[in-house]
């Protein structure tokens, strides 16, 4: 199985009905946010740096990531750009 057809088999298992592949070009910025619902990412290609909570940490693919609910994060995309399989608990919170 290849690993999106993996991470999207997961997903569904987690009970996410919103499910999606995204694509980001390299140094994309994603500026501090919160989530109301559930979001889990999983890396396919590329790297992300996230800051949580004040937290900043490196992450490559391949590798899933919870996002906690409510909790203010950013992120800023690799050099090489990135690929994600993503749920979403509510459509459009991501």
């Amino acid at each position: 199985m290849e690993l999106s057809e993996r991470y999207i088999a997961e997903l569904e298992k987690d009970g996410y009905t919103n499910i999606y592949e995204w694509q980001d070009q390299a140094g994309t910025v994603y500026p501090e946010h919160t989530h109301r619902g559930r979001v889990t990412i999983g890396l396919t290609d590329g790297l992300i740096t996230i800051t949580l909570a004040g937290i900043a940490s490196e992450l490559v693919a391949p590798t899933v990531f919870e996002i906690p609910v409510g909790v203010p994060h950013s992120a800023i995309v690799g050099p090489q750009g990135a690929s994600y399989i993503v749920g979403e608990e509510f459509e459009g919170d991501s």
